[in-house]
């Protein structure tokens, strides 16, 4: 894809938060990126517009049939002052596989990040600085034909939008107590699980609200057929380390594809850890807890990078971990990934990314 890139800037610029109250996802920055697709045209008019709401026919097609996938990505600032991007390659393949499960065009990946990357650079001033803050940003695609009717849109817009984002679980680093759902159902093979779509999200409301009831952060998701085999957290792939050996659940066709969850374990490779993708049941999980051999348990995901589990509640069953403290593995590889994210540890991986000054 070759096409000219313009730039609106915003005429006024808004204040900047307080870093110490941040939040996650409601402040956003000045600017965002636009791209339209036309059928017999293809993706074009690439845009960076001042942020602003946009106008939507009532019968654009996202609004009844849920035609829309997105991404998650943070920018990050090194004590140099230098902007880094975390494996942006990674996020981008997901999103073209997003878009091949919702039906939706496929996008140049290296031009997207090239358009993220003058985005970032147009709003370099909005990335905090304070310790455990980033500026996540958030590419998406929606459906925007207007039509009723049950068939794939003929038109589409890209978006990229950004916020400057404190940590995700209020808890930072700290365990997080998950509720194991044994009623409600994410996903299963075949459907669109492994896409990151909306619909995904909106399934999994009515199992997180009852944790949130419970006093609990999360749902861990069970697979669909036979209920006993996990998948992952609402917001998280998983982790759980039994007798030594590092396990997450493989990917079946129904679990998201994690790029964090992938730099994992490459870490763990790197390191000599055992490490093994495949199927773990919650039986398993509960008779090595009951064993003494549960180790740790840690979540994985572009929000919160690393979070440690200190309990799981399964069949009103309570199972605490490490005395609900933060396990050795779970410490090492957060301080290693987000060391390596703000440019205070060599990357020996190729995942950084840098976000150029522009001339």
């Amino acid at each position: 894809m070759t096409q000219e890139l313009t730039v609106q800037l915003a005429g006024t610029k808004r204040e900047k938060p307080d870093q110490a109250n941040l939040g996650f996802g409601r402040i956003f920055t000045d600017h965002m990126f636009m791209m339209d697709y036309t059928e017999g045209q293809g993706w074009h008019d690439a845009r960076i517009v001042p942020y602003q709401p946009i106008a939507l026919d009532p019968s654009a097609m996202v609004f009844h049939y849920g035609q829309t996938v997105f991404e998650g990505m943070k920018a990050y600032l090194t004590k140099e002052g230098r902007v880094f991007l975390f494996r942006p390659e990674k996020n981008m393949e997901r999103l073209n596989r997003s878009n091949e499960r919702l039906c939706i065009p496929q996008i140049d990946g290296d031009y997207a990040i090239e358009g993220l990357k003058k985005l970032i650079d147009i709003d370099r001033e909005w990335i905090p600085t304070a310790e455990g803050t980033s500026l996540y940003v958030r590419p998406f695609i929606i459906a925007t034909e207007p039509f009723l009717g049950v068939a794939p849109a003929k038109n589409y817009t890209f978006m990229i939008i950004m916020s400057p984002v404190g940590l995700y679980y209020k808890e930072g680093i700290a365990p997080v107590k998950i509720l194991v759902e044994n009623d409600f159902v994410r996903a299963v093979k075949g459907g669109t699980g492994e896409a990151k779509t909306g619909g995904n999200y909106a399934a999994s409301l009515k199992g997180q609200e009852i944790a949130s009831e419970k006093n609990y952060s999360q749902v861990l998701w069970l697979d669909g057929v036979e209920r006993k085999y996990i998948e992952e957290v609402g917001s998280m792939n998983v982790f759980f380390k039994i007798d030594g050996e590092v396990i997450t659940p493989e990917l079946n066709g129904s679990i998201l594809h994690g790029v964090t969850r992938d730099s994992v374990i490459q870490l763990l490779k790197h390191w000599n850890i055992p490490v093994a993708e495949r199927r773990i049941s919650m039986d398993e999980v509960a008779e090595a807890y009951r064993n003494g051999k549960l180790e740790e348990a840690f979540g994985t995901g572009t929000a919160a990078i690393i979070s440690p589990i200190g309990e799981f509640l399964w069949n009103d069953e309570k199972m605490v971990l490490n005395g609900g403290k933060t396990g050795e593995l779970s410490k090492r590889i957060y301080d290693t990934i987000t060391s390596i994210q703000k440019g205070a540890q060599k990357d020996e991986f190729g995942w950084i990314t840098e976000v150029p000054v522009s001339k």
